[in-house]
């Protein structure tokens, strides 16, 4: 077994996808999983390409007679280190691939003070995490059908489409929350996300990214702003498409208020593994940039 970086080609990119759709269809309910979108599957090899470019010493490829066996793709932000995407074949796993995968990815992040991962439900990546000096937050999911007669109220806080020009309140929103821009992250979300959505007032400013009926990314420097955002973004979740809004934890409460009273679903998922840092809040994370 070899271990190398994941290099910047649509192999090694299809390779990624390919480990991470068995190992996570391995999963209990993995297999209720729906398939990926032509738009999902662009999104996820663009994702393992940009990693490649911009942190090459922490996006690593597990190899056996040749053939990718795991993978394990991490950044570091200004001080934040954060697993992006992590999986091993299942008929790889318990070899210790797992642990040299990690640890080559966690020396990218070494002197950084932070960590954050999303983490499944599975409990040897939890064990692991936790064995890493990881605090482990449990979270939640929201999904259904927006119940549109609970979205009436528009508010009074103004919330208008982003674009490339407000990556410096992007950033700013980003390093008061979480202590760490996203950086070439935004970028990338620009380029492939359906749409972001801006509110910048006096009192403070958020922003939110949104993808067919997923909310990816939010963060605001008030509750209240994170609520208007919220709302709006679901209130844009097409006609006839589940909404889905992931990675909640107790701290975000304010979430839970917003999709319980529009109609969705609650229930328990993985954990929000973070060191050095409290779970952000208002905040909800990218699952693969945190």
């Amino acid at each position: 077994m070899i271990l190398r970086q994941v290099r910047d080609t649509p192999a090694d990119a299809a390779a990624v996808r390919e480990i991470a759709g068995a190992a996570f269809r391995a999963l209990p309910g993995g297999s209720a999983l729906p398939p990926e979108s032509a738009a999902e599957i662009t999104a996820h090899l663009a994702r393992t390409r940009h990693l490649a470019v911009t942190d090459p010493e922490g996006c690593w490829l597990a190899e056996e007679d040749g053939r990718a066996v795991g993978f394990a793709l991490s950044m570091r932000r200004e001080g934040l280190w954060m697993l992006s995407l992590f999986a091993v074949l299942p008929q790889a796993q318990g070899k210790g691939i797992g642990k040299l995968l990690l640890e080559a990815a966690a020396a990218h992040g070494r002197g950084c003070l932070r960590g954050m991962i999303c983490a499944s439900p599975d409990p040897g990546a939890a064990r692991r995490y936790r064995m890493a000096g990881f605090t482990l937050h449990p979270t939640m999911k929201l999904s259904g059908r927006v119940d549109r007669t609970g979205l009436l109220d528009a508010g009074d806080i103004p919330v208008h489409p982003g674009n490339a020009t407000h990556k410096h309140l992007l950033d700013s929103v980003d390093r008061r929350l979480r202590g760490a821009a996203h950086g070439p992250e935004h970028d990338f979300m620009l380029a492939h996300y359906d749409e972001l959505l801006i509110a910048d007032t006096l009192a403070g400013s958020g922003y939110c990214y949104r993808v067919g009926g997923a909310v990816k990314l939010l963060a605001a420097t008030s509750k209240r702003l994170a609520v208007r955002l919220l709302r709006e973004a679901l209130a844009r979740v097409p006609d006839g498409t589940d909404a889905r809004v992931e990675h909640l934890t107790a701290e975000q409460e304010w979430a839970v208020d917003v999709g319980l009273e529009l109609g969705l679903t609650l229930e328990s998922t993985g954990y929000l593994a973070l060191r050095g840092m409290k779970p952000p809040a208002p905040y909800l994370p990218s699952g693969g940039f945190l």
